[in-house]
């Protein structure tokens, strides 16, 4: 699998499908879930109204509306409790719920954001290990390509450390 890293905007790669860090209610919110729900438009609140929301560290899969992207796939990481709430196998099923998501729909192509490190405050350098360990450590064939969309350039540096351990 190739993995590539970029601080691009999610809402505008050209990729399979990208993944939303979405609230329980996958009705919109702050952060790339906002910048998500107003670059799809109006039909993808629509659409999340009918999926009836998620629970923390599984996902939710939509068309992508108005985006590059075909699918959106909506996970729910989990909120920063100190590490002692299980949060690192609730991120850890948030990649791998998305990822199987992807297979299901033959994804080629996948893009994540850096899953609960904006205002569910998980420590970014914890989150991006989890996240490139369960990306490497996938056993399927798709997706063939996963993008780590990073808000900038210090996560940006936090993936490319933890994708050197796994080179």
């Amino acid at each position: 699998m190739e993995i590539e890293l970029t601080t691009d905007d999610i809402t505008t790669l050209s990729v399979d499908a990208i993944v939303n860090a979405a609230n329980e209610t996958l009705l919109g919110g702050g952060g790339v879930d906002g910048a998500i729900h107003r670059a799809a438009g109006g039909e993808l609140l629509e659409y999340c109204r009918d999926l009836q929301g998620c629970p923390t560290g599984e996902a939710k899969i939509s068309p992508g509306f108005n985006l590059p992207a075909q699918w959106i796939i909506h996970t729910v990481g989990p909120v920063w409790h100190g590490g002692q709430a299980g949060e690192a196998n609730l991120l850890r099923s948030c990649y791998e719920w998305s990822l199987e998501l992807a297979v299901s729909k033959e994804a080629a192509s996948l893009a994540f954001p850096a899953i609960s490190t904006g205002v569910y405050a998980y420590p970014k350098r914890a989150a991006c290990t989890i996240a490139v360990e369960t990306i490497s450590r996938w056993p399927g064939i798709f997706p063939i390509k996963v993008v780590f969309c990073c808000f900038d350039q210090y996560t940006l540096d936090l993936y490319r450390a933890a994708t050197s351990q796994f080179e």
